[in-house]
């Protein structure tokens, strides 16, 4: 497809090409808020350090909302609320990468930001192109190589980000917490999880140990090198303060089934405090693991119920409200 010329413009700056070939359509966003296009540029000369191409996240939201043909949400959630959390989440998203993606090193992987920019309403993103860089694969489901390749890279992210304030970013991460997702939290049915949501939450938030939790952990949004054994994150809307287990419960939510989470639980969380802890040490961190661990490993079963509590509201007949994620659950509402 050709690129607007607004569009063009902006790859054009962001780059120094001399020009850019018709754009290719990566995915629609969610809701219908704007594109992802991958975009193929032109240079002058032939210098070999140049991209082939980027990629270039447009965001433009419908301009009416409830009600409006634009303004789909596959589960019926197109309210104000989540308009507006929306609207925020890209505000977010242009911060981190101004602010603080320079600062993921090869371990936690995400593209570079050539440019980030908002103006009438929209923002447009242009990011390195992962897939030229060496990780072009996706996965839907992963092995446990595979699951210890992405914990090695949350275990870095976080550790990255340990203790800072990160300002201009989402006070409380990840996209389900309690506090922007109202809508959901009313129409859960009455029992035991609902009473104890506001609970659940202050748990997690009052953490002492707090770090960047991506907020949208899930296998969808890491791109994979071909022999699997590095990757890269995207989708950084979500990303704020929290306690690094909600990145990890959800993310194994997101790509192994209930069993392998039952049997192998334990490994996974070793396998997690282990390369947390060596990340730590690599930096020559002074934060104390065992006071660390003690706390994260005992969010854990807390992150899994917190996400429940949102399954619940936004989509009560979802898979991943198996006997696993109930039972992890349970064991919460036994401590509240």
């Amino acid at each position: 497809m050709k690129l607007d010329p607004s569009l063009q413009s902006l790859v054009l700056r962001a780059t120094s090409a001399s020009g850019v070939s018709d754009a290719a359509l990566i995915q629609s966003l969610w809701s219908g808020y704007g594109k992802i296009l991958r975009v193929p540029l032109t240079f002058s000369d032939t210098d070999p350090s140049h991209p082939a191409s980027v990629i270039v996240k447009h965001v433009s939201p419908p301009c009416e909302q409830q009600g409006s043909p634009g303004a789909s949400h596959p589960r019926g959630w197109n309210t104000d609320q989540s308009h507006q959390r929306k609207v925020r989440s890209y505000d977010v998203e242009a911060s981190w990468y101004r602010e603080y993606s320079d600062r993921c090193d090869a371990a936690c992987r995400v593209p570079a930001c050539l440019l980030a920019e908002s103006f009438d309403g929209q923002w447009v993103f242009v990011l390195e192109d992962l897939d030229a860089s060496g990780f072009a694969t996706r996965k839907s489901h992963l092995d446990r190589d595979g699951v210890f390749v992405v914990l090695a890279w949350l275990a870095h992210f976080h550790a990255t980000f340990l203790c800072e304030p990160l300002e201009g970013l989402w006070p409380v991460g990840t996209y389900w917490h309690l506090a922007t997702r109202r809508d959901e939290y009313q129409v859960m049915q009455s029992g035991k999880l609902k009473a104890a949501a506001a609970a659940i939450d202050a748990r997690l938030n009052a953490c002492r140990f707090q770090t960047a939790v991506h907020g949208d952990a899930k296998v969808a949004n890491f791109c994979f090198s071909a022999d699997g054994t590095r990757t890269a994150a995207v989708d950084f809307q979500y990303v704020g303060r929290g306690c690094g287990m909600k990145d990890v419960a959800y993310f194994l939510s997101s790509c192994i089934s209930e069993a392998e989470c039952e049997r192998n639980e334990s490994v996974y969380l070793d396998f997690y405090f282990r390369a947390l802890r060596q990340s730590l040490a690599s930096r020559n961190s002074t934060v104390d693991g065992d006071a660390l661990e003690s706390e994260w490993r005992a969010m854990y079963s807390f992150a899994w119920a917190d996400f429940t509590r949102f399954l619940l509201g936004w989509c009560p007949g979802h898979h991943k409200l198996n006997r696993y994620s109930r039972r992890i659950t349970e064991q919460v509402l036994a401590e509240c």
